[in-house]
C-alpha cells in the first residue's frame, strides 16, 4: 500500500510539472552586468520566431542601452497601487494570467512588492504565473539568495534586505550566468552606464569593490555549475539508483546562530536535492512562560525562515535532548545530522560536552553522518 501511495504521488507530481510553465533565470554577480539587456534581447529573438512574448515588468534604471532594447516590444500595463497617499506601480499578476502569453518577462525577482499587492514578494508572483502554465524569464543577482546569507552576510559592505529562497532558483529549468569581468564592470560604472553620475563615487566606495565583486562572481559561477550538475543527474539516473539523502539541523533559541545553521543546512540539502528538517527540543527551562518574549519571537521567525527555505519544522518538549534527537533521526530516516558548535564558555563547554558525548554514544548504533557546523 505504501508503494502504491508513493507511486500515485510521483505520478501526480509529473502531471503538475507537465502543466507548469518553463522557468528561465539570468543570474549575475551584481547590478550592471547586463541581465535585463539579455532578457530583452532574447525577447526580440523569440518574437522574430513567432513566439507570443509580453514584457510584464522590466526595470531599466535609466540605462540608455536597456531603454533602447525595449523599443518594439509589447509592454503590459503595470498595476497602480495607492500606498500612504502615493500612487505606485507594480507587476499586474492578474493581467498576466488573463492575457496568458506564451512567454512573460518579469525582472527583479527578489523585489518586495508594494504593500497591498496580491503577493508579498515578486518571486511569489512568478511561481503563481508558472503554475498557471505560462513560461517565465526572470533575473536576479547572487547576493539575493537566502541560503547564502550565512556565507556573505558579514563579508559584504552593504546589507542585503531583499532575498529569495534557494528553492526558487532550483525551480529554474534553465539558469544562465551573465558574466562580465570585474574590470569591465567597474569601467561601465565609471562611464555612467550603470548609475547616474552622482551615485558613482558612493558605489565605488561601497558595493563595487574589486575583492567583493570577485567573491560574488565566484559564488554565481558555482551556483550555475551546481544547477547544471543537478539537471544532468536528474536526466541520467533513476530514483532507485540515487541515495535518498535527508538532513536535520538541531537549533536553540539563539536567533543569529540558529539563522546561520538553518541557512547552511538549507544549502547542503539543496546541493543533494534532499528533504531537510529543523528540530527544536524545548527543555523545561525554555517553556514559553519562562523565556523572554523577544526570544519567542526570534524562534518563530527562524521557524518561518526554515519553512520559506523548504525545510520542515519539528518541535518536541523534553529534558532528554540526545534521546529525542536520536528518536527523530530514526523516525524521519535522517542520513545526515547537523549540529552547531557551542559558544566558548567554560560552563557551557562542560554542559555541551556531556550532551555531545551522550549523543555520540546513542548515534553509534545508527547509520547516520554527523556534521558540526560553525
Amino acid at each position: 500500500m505504501e508503494f502504491q501511495r508513493k507511486s500515485a504521488e510521483h505520478f501526480l507530481e509529473l502531471i503538475k510539472q507537465s502543466r507548469r510553465g518553463k522557468f528561465k533565470i539570468y543570474l549575475g554577480m551584481c547590478a550592471g552586468v547586463g541581465k535585463t539587456y539579455r532578457m530583452l534581447q532574447e525577447s526580440h529573438d523569440l518574437i522574430r520566431n513567432g513566439i507570443d512574448v509580453e514584457i510584464a515588468y522590466v526595470e531599466t534604471h535609466g540605462r540608455r542601452e536597456t531603454i533602447q532594447k525595449l523599443t518594439g516590444l509589447p509592454l503590459l500595463p503595470r498595476k497602480k497601487i495607492y500606498y500612504k497617499g502615493n500612487e505606485l506601480e507594480d507587476l499586474d499578476v492578474d493581467l498576466v494570467l488573463q492575457r496568458r502569453p506564451e512567454v512573460v518577462i518579469v525582472d527583479e525577482l527578489a523585489h518586495t512588492n508594494v504593500p497591498g499587492s496580491k503577493n508579498e514578494k515578486r518571486w511569489q508572483d512568478v511561481v503563481e504565473i508558472l503554475e498557471a502554465g505560462i513560461n517565465v524569464i526572470s533575473a536576479v543577482n547572487i547576493q539575493h539568495l537566502e541560503g547564502l546569507q550565512a556565507e556573505i552576510g558579514d563579508l559584504l559592505s552593504v546589507p542585503i534586505n531583499e532575498r529569495i529562497p534557494d528553492q526558487v532558483l532550483q525551480k529554474a529549468d534553465e539558469l544562465l550566468f551573465v558574466d562580465l569581468s570585474v574590470e569591465d564592470l567597474i569601467n561601465r560604472l565609471k562611464e555612467g552606464k550603470i548609475y547616474s553620475s552622482e551615485k558613482i563615487e558612493t558605489a565605488l566606495r561601497n558595493f563595487f569593490q574589486p575583492e567583493q565583486l570577485l567573491f560574488l562572481r565566484e559564488l554565481a559561477i558555482k551556483e550555475v555549475a551546481v544547477h547544471a550538475i543537478k539537471k544532468h543527474e536528474n536526466g541520467s539516473y533513476s530514483d532507485s539508483r540515487r541515495r535518498s539523502e535527508r538532513f536535520m539541523i538541531c537549533i536553540g533559541t539563539n536567533e543569529q546562530k540558529a539563522k546561520r545553521l538553518i541557512r547552511k543546512t538549507s544549502r547542503l540539502a539543496s546541493f543533494y536535492q534532499a528533504d531537510w528538517f529543523v528540530l527544536y527540543i524545548q527543555t523545561p527551562r525554555e517553556r514559553m512562560d519562562k523565556i523572554p518574549l523577544d526570544k519567542q519571537r526570534h524562534l518563530i521567525n527562524n521557524f518561518k525562515l526554515a519553512t520559506e527555505l523548504g525545510g520542515q519544522v519539528i518541535q518536541v518538549q523534553s529534558q532528554d535532548i540526545p534521546s529525542n534527537i536520536v528518536s527523530q533521526v530514526i523516525s524521519k530516516k535522517i542520513t545526515t545530522l547537523c549540529i552547531g558548535r557551542p559558544r566558548i564558555s567554560f560552563l557551557r563547554v562542560i554542559w555541551s560536552v556531556s550532551i555531545f558525548h551522550r549523543l555520540i554514544k546513542k548515534l553509534d548504533k545508527i547509520e547516520v553522518d554527523l556534521i558540526v557546523l560553525s
